[in-house]
């Protein structure tokens, strides 16, 4: 995608110096900011930081760490640490697991003097691969905005929840690939973006990526939803998602259930975009089975914003003292999800579809699991 008229991904590799590049999300969307990884302990900081966050890619950002453990010491003791406290960085996003598991599959059978480049190999591979899918759930879900337009000939109205763009993956995003690829193919459209209380993803980095592309937008409330739909003003809602079981239940970002919720009871199709790495094999029961990630209390006490004089400041929004809950995910059940929008196409979100649809390649035969972690 591109920024002030150059072309970026979220993440590279500077091959030559052997460093890996991120954009620093923590400080968009008032400062675009590169910043240099180059040890697997900066990788791991960053995804804990949310310095790079998205599902996938954090995936990319997990193999890039194994790539740079691999270059620092290829030893099986080593490789082995960094894979373990690499994959545990966060724990909701099934993706992470999975990349750190191919990469650590790829180099136990390897001599210890070609890990390094084997590891930097699969990693750009694994980052491509990334891209290509992307830009394949786009092609699918532009079908589904598309068929809207024809039936109404009015821009058609799309919500969306938390950042599942081009910010949540390597390139073109998950939930939003489908509007770049609708925008730039001339359908006329406005997304409405949650806020997407407490980081407040959608107001920074959703609404700032559809205006460095051009999209139509307006920042919303995250109770707002419910309302605008009861109104006929959503014609459909695109959310991405950090993991989805073999049985089509989705946790996404905390308040998804909610407006799931709201769609069904108005009639609103509710999609979910995913690339077939965020399926879970090795669970069937999302809301009791998936592990959700508990952060600090001071995201909900307190907001990050640029004051008058331009910089940035953290305020106290509560009373000093409070004690504050900051789940970061909730859990969607398949009976919410009209459809699963993939690289391989729209998918009911059904276990015989989405085994039928996403279950025949490695990403079933393997199941992300990692030396001495958690498999799920």
């Amino acid at each position: 995608m591109r920024v002030r008229g150059q072309d970026y991904r979220t993440i590279w590799a500077d091959e030559a110096q052997r460093r890996v590049w991120i954009i620093d999300q923590t400080r968009l969307p008032h400062e675009f900011r590169t910043l240099a990884l180059d040890r697997w302990q900066d990788v791991e900081a960053a995804i804990r930081t949310m310095q790079v966050r998205g599902a996938p890619l954090i995936g990319v950002a997990g193999a890039y760490g194994v790539a740079l453990a691999a270059q620092a010491d290829p030893g099986d003791a080593a490789i082995a640490h960094a894979c373990r406290a690499l994959a545990t960085a966060r724990p909701t996003a099934v993706n992470l697991r999975w990349a750190v598991a191919r990469m650590e599959r790829l180099l136990a059978p390897l001599p210890a003097p070609g890990r390094a480049e084997a590891a930097w190999r699969e990693a750009a591979a694994i980052a491509d691969e990334d891209v290509a899918i992307n830009r394949a759930i786009g092609d699918h879900g532009k079908a589904l905005i598309e068929a809207v337009w024809r039936r109404s000939r009015r821009p058609v109205q799309v919500l969306t929840h938390c950042n599942a763009g081009w910010l949540a993956t390597v390139d073109w995003g998950t939930a939003l690939a489908p509007v770049y690829a609708a925008h730039d193919a001339g359908i006329p459209l406005h997304v409405w973006v949650d806020e997407t209380r407490p980081r407040n993803q959608g107001a920074s980095l959703t609404a700032w990526e559809l205006q460095q592309h051009g999209v139509a937008f307006t920042v919303i409330a995250d109770n707002t939803g419910g309302h605008l739909m009861q109104h006929d003003r959503v014609d459909l809602a695109i959310v991405g998602c950090d993991r989805v079981t073999a049985h089509g239940d989705v946790c996404n970002k905390i308040g998804t259930y909610l407006k799931a919720l709201a769609a069904h009871d108005n009639g609103v199709p509710f999609y979910v975009a995913l690339p077939s790495p965020t399926v879970d094999w090795t669970i069937a029961d999302g809301i009791r089975e998936i592990p959700i990630e508990e952060r600090g209390a001071d995201e909900v006490t307190h907001i990050t914003g640029r004051d008058a004089d331009g910089a940035l400041r953290s305020v106290l929004l509560t009373p000093e003292g409070a004690p504050a809950a900051n789940y970061g995910f909730d859990v969607t059940p398949a009976r919410l999800v009209t459809a699963l929008v993939t690289e391989r196409g729209i998918v009911p979100a059904t276990a015989r579809d989405i085994r039928a649809a996403l279950g025949t390649d490695a990403g079933e035969r393997h199941a992300p699991t990692v030396s001495g972690s958690d498999s799920r």
